[in-house]
């Protein structure tokens, strides 16, 4: 063996340790930051469709509103095409045109719906009949969740806005049939801050 040949120091070798584990330290977080980035990313996109799912069903709603009120569950009264406040139990109950029918069962197209707010959860009720009594199931889906505010507003004939409907200055004989002109709802998440629609009713 030659004497001019010679391998590594201790000190070399410990040298290049350090290096290497500096450089896989740097990589290893370089890529747990890509994970955790895709995987907030992937969260977020969820939430959007999520979002736009619930935004829709709402704008399928108050496009095809109806001016049709529907019996009270006892029978002797009648409730308003539209009604909010909880005047009935409901954030807002109102009926609405377009109600699909697949399956061809004895029904008309319009549907009765409501809507309300139970604690951060935004959820939509329907029933099967219009005229509903006690009996009647109500079938419910969540829209949202993670609602910290959420705010309705009618635009009545005079474009004046209005936290109630019918408002107050209708008689009840004229809010039966009632609609606003446009409803503007705004919501806001704990996550993405406020998102507001106003949409347009066809009446």
């Amino acid at each position: 063996m030659n004497n001019t040949e010679k391998g590594f120091t201790l000190i070399e070798v410990l040298v290049a340790i350090s290096i290497f584990s500096i450089l896989s330290a740097l990589a290893y977080g370089t890529l747990n930051q890509t994970i955790t980035s895709s995987e907030k990313l992937e969260e977020l996109n969820t939430r959007m469709q999520s979002l736009q799912r619930g935004f829709s069903q709402i704008d399928q709603d108050y496009i095809q509103l109806a001016k049709r009120p529907v019996r009270s569950e006892i029978g002797n009264t009648q409730i308003g095409a539209m009604t909010s406040n909880h005047a009935n139990g409901y954030l807002i109950e109102f009926s609405r045109h377009g109600w699909p029918n697949r399956l061809g069962m004895k029904r008309g197209s319009i549907q009765r719906v409501a809507y309300d707010l139970i604690d951060t959860r935004l959820v939509r009720y329907h029933w099967n009949v219009l005229d509903k009594t006690y009996s009647n199931e109500l079938i419910q889906s969540e829209l949202f969740d993670g609602i910290d505010k959420l705010q309705l507003l009618f635009l009545k004939n005079n474009n004046e806005w209005t936290d109630q409907w019918p408002p107050i200055d209708m008689t009840q004989e004229e809010g039966l049939r009632a609609l606003p002109k446009a409803i503007r709802i705004s919501i806001t998440f704990g996550d993405i801050g406020e998102i507001e629609r106003t949409i347009e009713i066809n009446t």
